[in-house]
């Protein structure tokens, strides 16, 4: 059995429609997470985050275990507390983000350089939001531990640069953790703002990965990263909120790609997860 540890931030999640506000729980990792195990209820899942002891903290150690997701590696810091963070969305489905994470436990994961916790595992999934949180001596730390470990190492950059403490930084760790993924999942978009490249070069810089994987596109469907697979991807039939999007893109891809399936089969199950999610509000959709 497959053991994978998704490393990250999850937060306090306030979903606003109109004048109402649903409170809720996720994380970019954190959301992959869930869907991964939803769609690979065989394979061990843990979450690995810091939380804190207060009631919120609580909150979302319980709202992961009823996911079915694994806490046993989630660290609580006495006198901390998670993250927050608002959603809204327009007409269109499109979403914006206002934060509350400065001091949240998350940003003291790793804090000792002690990575010993990760022998557990098979593969480890990490995203550029889960290195962006952590001080930079810790990034640093964590991709020379990374470098020889017997690890699968799965990453998405998921580029968010008011978390970064400069540009310089985003795109050194970045690239640093490209040539060590075994696997990778950037999204286009995000790799165009970063690298301040072109979709075409963006594309052609996946294209010599050694590696394998989806470079995510939305709803024109991904490219994939490895081996060529033509086949076309048919769009959601109604966006509602892309929230969770490129998430859940990952979670059905990584479960049907670990589980044994091909790559055009591990590829079709990430869009038509992604698609089906967008129909819904919120980041995490009902089962």
């Amino acid at each position: 059995m497959t053991r994978i540890a998704c490393i990250g931030e999850a937060m306090i999640e306030l979903s606003l429609v109109d004048d109402d506000a649903q409170v809720g729980v996720a994380g970019d990792t954190l959301n992959t997470a869930i869907y991964l195990h939803r769609s690979a209820p065989d394979m061990q899942v843990d979450y690995l985050t810091c939380l804190g002891d207060d009631p919120f903290s609580a909150r979302i150690r319980s709202f992961i275990a009823a996911q079915g997701v694994g806490t046993r590696a989630i660290r609580e810091i006495v006198g901390a507390s998670p993250g927050l963070y608002a959603i809204t969305t327009t007409p269109e489905g499109e979403r914006s983000f206002t934060y509350w994470r400065e001091t949240a436990a998350a940003r003291q994961l790793f804090a000792d350089h002690d990575f010993s916790v990760l022998a557990d595992y098979d593969a480890v999934y990490i995203s550029g939001i889960s290195m962006a949180i952590l001080p930079h001596d810790v990034r640093l730390a964590l991709i020379a531990y990374l470098e020889s470990a017997p690890l699968q190492v799965i990453y998405d950059s998921n580029y968010r640069p008011r978390l970064w403490n400069s540009v310089d930084h985003a795109r050194s760790i970045t690239s640093a953790m490209w040539t060590r993924a075994d696997i990778a999942l950037p999204s286009i978009d995000d790799e165009m703002v970063l690298f301040d490249e072109t979709a075409s070069a963006v594309t052609a810089r996946f294209q010599m990965h050694s590696g394998q994987g989806a470079l995510k596109r939305g709803s024109e469907g991904p490219i994939s990263i490895g081996t060529p697979t033509p086949q076309s991807y048919p769009a959601a039939p109604k966006v509602i909120d892309t929230t969770a999007a490129g998430d859940s893109f990952n979670g059905g891809y990584l479960a049907a790609l670990l589980s044994g399936q091909t790559q055009a089969q591990a590829l079709m199950a990430g869009h038509t997860l992604a698609a089906k999610v967008v129909q819904h509000r919120g980041a995490i959709i009902p089962e």
